[in-house]
This record gives C-alpha cells, structure tokens and sequence, in this order.
C-alpha cells in the first residue's frame, strides 16, 4: 500500500501561511482528517478548505484550526474547552497538545460520533458534554484556555469568567459594522487580574452559535458528559 503523503502536504502548505508551532504541525500530521469528515468528501480531507459536515455544520480549514492551536500557546499541562465541538477535528488536535480537554456540542448526533471518533484515536483526555455551549462549563472551571468553534456577536462575559487569570480565550466574532452578513474575525482575549486585553486576528467565516439545544433534543439531558 502506498504512503498517503497527503498529511505531509498539508503541513507543508501550512507552513507556508505562517505556521511555525512544531508541536502543532506534528499533531495535524499525525491525526487522520479523513477520519471526521463525511463519506462523499474523504476525497478533499486533506484540502486546506472548510467541508459540510452533519447539521448543517462544518469541519474548519486545517489552516484555521492550526492558526488557533498556535495562538494559544498550549502547554502539556493545560486544561482546554472549546464551545462547539462538531465533528470533533479541532478537540483531537488540542487533545495531542494539552492535558485534558472539554468538549461542549449542542447537536446529540454530532457529539456522539465525535466521540466515537476520540475513541477509535485512543484520545482518553477528551471529556464530552451535550449542552448550551454559551453556559460553558463552571463545574469544571477555571480553564487555561477556551476555544469558540462558533461565531458570536459578543463573547460572553460567564465564559472569560471561567479563564484563569493569564488564561486566553480565542473566539470567531462577528463584525456588526460590516455590511457582509458573515464577516468575522477571530479575536484573542487575555484575562488579567484587572479585566482583560483583547487583540484582533484574521478575519474567518464560522457558523453561528446558537443558544439552547436543537428542538429534537431538549428532552435529553443537556447536562450528560461521559470521559473518553
């Protein structure tokens, strides 16, 4: 069988846009893409493009992911959440970077094989909830960082509420000015002891967070999580 030289490409391609985090690059190189996209775009899981995934969601570009991965400046002792897990690409990168990470997806489906996902990967630090991501997640709090996967108009103050002071929190955050109905930009907050320094990004498109759980699901129980 002949060596998918795919991954090897992509790393390339990413480094040729500015990344540099060698421990990023090794984990988007070592984790298979193709294993969280669907069936009709396995083809294109190593293209640098965002594809459709189920519930009308998407798996970012590779470059997005990794371009976040880097700013957060993870270390092998941090605690990670990230809000909108979908198909769970981004957790199994964070997941190859950090101690643990935490996981909120408000669509059953989408969690359920995400972890199925986690599972097949041996990826044991992951920690899955199905709930409103907006809440975040104060039993578990503080966090050294948090990732939005989801675009919001403003970032909840409850969540940099749950960063530990120094912590960071990377969010797509839509641009109310801007005459484009998707114009975003991702956004870097520090919390510090005396509130917080927010520094502006790259512009990106994601789809919107919604509050609550999908109608189909708000008999279940939006606080369940299971360890990997």
């Amino acid at each position: 069988m002949n060596e998918d030289r795919r991954p090897a490409a992509l790393v390339a391609a990413l480094k040729g846009q500015g990344i540099s985090d060698a421990r990023v690059l090794e984990a988007i190189e070592t984790t298979p893409r193709e294993l969280f996209v669907e069936q009709p775009f396995e083809a294109s899981a190593y293209e640098n493009t965002a594809l459709p995934i189920a519930c009308g969601q998407t798996i970012s570009q590779p470059f997005v992911v990794a371009a976040i991965s880097q700013v957060l400046e993870l270390s092998p002792k941090h605690r990670v959440l990230e809000i909108g897990g979908g198909s769970g690409y981004q957790a199994a990168i964070l997941a190859r970077l950090a101690a643990w990470v935490y996981v909120i997806e408000r669509h059953r489906p989408l969690l359920d094989s995400a972890k199925a996902r986690f599972q097949t990967l041996k990826l044991h630090n992951v920690v899955v909830r199905h709930g409103d991501g907006l809440k975040g997640w104060p039993e578990q709090a503080p966090f050294d960082r948090i990732v939005l996967s989801a675009a919001v108009d403003i970032v909840p103050p409850e969540l940099i509420e749950q960063l530990k002071p120094g912590g960071i929190l990377i969010a797509p955050v839509s641009d109310q000015s801007a005459v484009e109905r998707f114009s975003q930009r991702l956004v870097k907050i520090i919390r510090t002891e005396s509130g917080q320094i927010d520094e502006p990004l790259m512009p990106v498109v994601f789809v919107p967070m919604v509050p609550g759980l999908p109608q189909e699901s708000r008999t279940l129980d939006g606080a369940a999580k299971d360890k990997i």
